[in-house]
């Protein structure tokens, strides 16, 4: 009756203990190896599995054991300290400027098609949002210069359903086609949703059109029908017929919200263990909202085995990258093309005769742990070895720290 207690704090990693042998037996003719790796990695964390530390407070002395944790992406308890770095990195890179968050979603047909060929299809949806962004806004006629693009690929809904979509955060302008001049946005506004809507769908489709062509997309099960060229065809030509998703949300105040709104996103998993609400023998509860009812909180219960497959529904290959940049924030050009805009808009200000805008994001806290009890600085003392490693003729899991 683990959803029962009060103050009990519920994880995944719980989920999969007590359910995971059994939903490897159900599915072990379908289960990869990237999803048995999730499953053993958060099973492990932060467990002696993996080994650790002993750390003691400097000041009251209070020691405490902390393992190490599996560092896996999926993993509900590894995500903060490295979305702490990351934000970190990214702070020098933000620009004073308002910013924009716009998300592009694949409709259900393209969605399957991109389950079965994770890599390739989450590829084409990076590269055609971006395009969409980047050309619209080079047009003239709409704002008429380069901007920047960060990505962040999400593949789950609120009930852990496929969901594949990306969100985007823009700077409120870009830089001039030579280079030389900071071209602002209107205060309120990005681009033209349905033109940018119309151009994502177009780009998406020639691009999965070329890779179709080029023999790189795999059919399987109810998908098998569309290794016919004829039956890809039709879908295509459906596709090109409806509506593609891509909204804009209002834009952000300045840099340091949307650092803000970045930590929250870039390092999410498909489920927080916040969300869990129980965990029993026939079924894991969980909290999501219904956006169909104005984002009311609703419990859903769901059968372990189900819970689990959803789960692992949103596992990614190994070396695809989940948070991507474009424009003047590609990886290739970002030092030399941010030095511009920050030239640009200074030389703005100037003539413009503005104070500029000092707002930044505080800097993340990645330094020693504080000590429960009195607040002092904890340091490690000892060293725990991984349960692989435990081979020492005296049997012992220490590892002094002499330094």
């Amino acid at each position: 009756m683990a959803g029962s207690a009060p103050g009990v704090h519920l994880e995944v990693a719980e989920v999969l203990r007590r359910h995971g042998d059994a939903f490897r037996s159900a599915h072990a003719g379908h289960l990869g190896r990237v999803e048995r790796r999730v499953m053993g990695a958060i099973v492990a964390c932060r467990t002696a599995a993996l080994g650790g530390h002993v750390e003691a407070c400097d000041n009251c002395g209070v020691a405490r054991v902390a393992y190490n944790s599996c560092r896996n992406r999926h993993c509900p308890k590894c995500q903060g300290a490295a979305r702490a770095q990351w934000l970190a990195a990214r702070q020098a890179e933000l620009l004073p400027v308002p910013y924009f968050h716009a998300v592009f979603t694949l409709p259900a047909p393209v969605g399957a098609i991109a389950f079965q060929n994770k890599a390739a299809v989450y590829a084409i949806l990076f590269a055609a949002s971006a395009e969409a962004m980047t050309t619209l806004a080079a047009n003239p006629r709409r704002l008429g210069a380069q901007i920047g693009v960060v990505a962040v690929l999400h593949t789950w809904g609120q009930t852990l359903t496929h969901h594949p979509h990306v969100h985007c955060v823009v700077p409120g302008g870009g830089l001039s086609p030579d280079g030389t001049r900071w071209i602002a946005g209107r205060p309120n506004f990005f681009l033209a949703v349905r033109p940018l809507a119309k151009l994502f769908r177009r780009l998406f489709l020639e691009r999965l059109q070329k890779a179709y062509d080029a023999g790189t997309l795999n059919f399987l099960g109810d998908l098998l029908d569309l290794a016919n060229p004829a039956s890809f065809g039709a879908l295509v030509e459906d596709m090109r017929g409806i509506d593609w998703v891509v909204y804009a949300k209002k834009p952000f105040g300045g840099p340091a919200q949307a650092l803000a709104y970045l930590g929250r996103y870039t390092h999410r998993v498909a489920i927080a263990n916040s969300r869990l609400a129980a965990i029993e023998d026939d079924h894991v509860a969980f909290a999501w909202k219904d956006y169909r009812q104005n984002g009311a909180c609703k419990i859903m219960k769901l059968a372990p085995d189900e819970f689990i497959r959803r789960f692992l529904l949103h596992t990614l290959p190994d070396g695809f990258h989940r948070i991507r940049h474009f424009g003047f924030m590609a990886n290739g050009c970002r030092a030399a093309k941010l030095a511009l805009c920050r030239s640009a808009l200074l030389e703005r200000i100037k003539c413009a005769g503005t104070a500029t805008d000092e707002t930044t994001a505080s800097q993340a806290n990645v330094g020693p742990s504080a000590c429960p009890e009195c607040g002092g600085v904890m340091r490690i003392i000892a060293t725990l070895l991984r349960a692989a490693d435990r081979g020492h003729p005296n049997g012992s899991p220490f590892r002094c720290d002499t330094s």
